[in-house]
């Protein structure tokens, strides 16, 4: 998760971006050989002390996926930033892509639509929740609080449950529009 040129500039004219992208480098080396459990909870717990704002708020536009060097320039984000920045960490830190899931949820209390990031420490597991509403790390199943819809990552689409994954898509992530421009985007402008 090296931060891009254009945040490196950044951070160099902000003292605080600068602070928070060494708070995250620290992170990361402290993180490096620690369970698997101790890094989803680091991560999660560095994360999400960024603040809430819309896309419309942060952005000017209704939707933006942020990438991580972005979300931690301007400390702040929806919750796609959190999930993008936590996988990109996590993945940083050798937690296996096959382990980590984009989750699109409902959010009861909020009744909107919300995204989260699941991990599955096998494919038959019932799946952690990181997320940015709720800061403790629970299984699905305990997360009475969103209704899953679907989940993917680079690999594969596919419905949910509340124990987990259900009916694979066909087409895999390629489904996924915004994935798909996202991707392209940290191709071309690094994370």
């Amino acid at each position: 998760m090296e931060p891009s040129l254009a945040a490196s500039k950044a951070a160099k004219q902000d003292y605080f971006a600068k602070k928070r992208f060494e708070a995250m480098d620290k992170m990361l080396r402290d993180l490096r050989n620690k369970s698997e459990m101790e890094k989803l909870e680091g991560v999660n717990d560095f994360f999400n002390r960024v603040r809430f704002v819309s896309d419309l708020e942060n952005w000017g536009v209704e939707d933006y996926w942020a990438r991580p060097s972005e979300f931690l320039t301007r400390d702040q984000g929806d919750c796609e930033d959190y999930v993008i920045a936590k996988y990109f960490a996590l993945k940083r830190l050798g937690v296996p892509e096959y382990k980590l899931y984009f989750t699109y949820v409902k959010a009861i209390r909020l009744n909107q639509a919300h995204m989260v990031l699941t991990y599955y420490e096998n494919p038959k597991a019932v799946p952690l929740v990181l997320d940015n509403l709720n800061y403790r790390i629970f299984p699905s199943t305990k997360r009475k609080d969103l209704v899953y819809v679907y989940s993917f990552n680079a690999e594969s689409l596919f419905l949910n449950t509340q124990k987990g994954r259900g009916r694979t898509l066909a087409g895999g992530s390629t489904r996924n529009k915004e994935w798909a421009v996202f991707l392209q985007r940290i191709e071309k402008e690094g994370l």
